[in-house]
């Protein structure tokens, strides 16, 4: 549809969603033909629960279900159109690659986005599934672009090596071991210069704060040893406040101004 503004996020796990990309949807929730495709590969069922969380008398898949509705309502713009794969959780890179590839393709086939959003080649924190998500997503991407409307770029979500250095600082600070950027489950930084687009979602990142929240079984993997005080929402505002990514398709022109926005330059 001319002037459509569709965007699809793949990801592995219910959280990986809270990242990245929440600020620039509700950027765009009154653009007309704005249209939000999430997908999910696993519900993270085998993941651990934090230690806060009242005890639990059902799988942990299904609580994790419910906290990615809740935290979508909470970002206040819930997707379109939103498909769990039903992968068991840390087994998705055991999962045929052709497999994986076709069933994400299917839902880029259908829905054509303009933008497609996932990991890139290290998964962001160098977990399993989130590498096998994002190169069959690469994968998909690559053998339906060209064939049809959309599918116009293709964008990998990252951190800013800078960023990261800082944010290593204030762990520090705070007491919390700092990230080691080849461990596996602690974030890894990109160089400065491959991010390609920056989007300013400070105006709506109380609402990103505020989905990030309601991932309430995983507190010690979204905010370790923080607790929810005002002072601490304000902090993870800033935090939150800016959204950088990857050019991965098109590639990004060495020395190419940032882009400040998933969509900018393809009307």
């Amino acid at each position: 549809m001319d002037g459509s503004h569709i965007l699809a996020l793949i990801v592995a796990h219910p959280d990986d969603d809270a990242y990245g990309l929440a600020g620039t949807v509700a950027l765009h929730e009154n653009d007309p033909g704005f249209r939000f495709i999430l997908v999910h590969a696993t519900d993270g069922g085998a993941g651990q629960i934090d230690p806060a969380y009242p005890p639990v008398n059902e799988a942990l898949g299904s609580i994790r279900r419910r906290e990615m509705d809740a935290a979508w309502m909470a970002h206040g713009r819930p997707p379109d159109r939103h498909e769990w794969l039903g992968y068991d959780d840390g087994a998705v890179g055991q999962v045929p690659f052709d497999e994986l590839a076709e069933r994400i393709g299917g839902i880029l086939a259908q829905e054509r986005p303009d933008v497609v959003a996932t990991f890139g080649p290290d998964g962001l924190t160098g977990h399993p599934d989130h590498i096998a998500v994002g190169a069959a997503t690469d994968a998909a991407f690559s053998r339906l672009r060209g064939g049809g409307p959309g599918l116009r770029r293709l964008v990998h979500g990252g951190v800013r090596r800078s960023t990261w250095e800082r944010w290593n600082r204030g762990r520090i600070r705070r007491g919390l071991a700092p990230w080691d950027a080849g461990r596996m489950y602690d974030v890894h930084p990109v160089p400065d210069e491959e991010i390609g687009i920056e989007v300013d979602v400070s105006a709506v990142a109380h609402r990103v704060v505020a989905g990030l929240m309601e991932h309430r079984t995983q507190r010690h993997v979204v905010s370790p040893g923080v607790p929810p005080e005002a002072e601490e929402d304000a902090r993870w505002a800033r935090t939150v406040g800016t959204e950088p990514l990857v050019m991965a398709w098109p590639p990004r022109e060495p020395g190419a101004p940032v882009l400040g926005d998933v969509f900018e330059g393809l009307d």
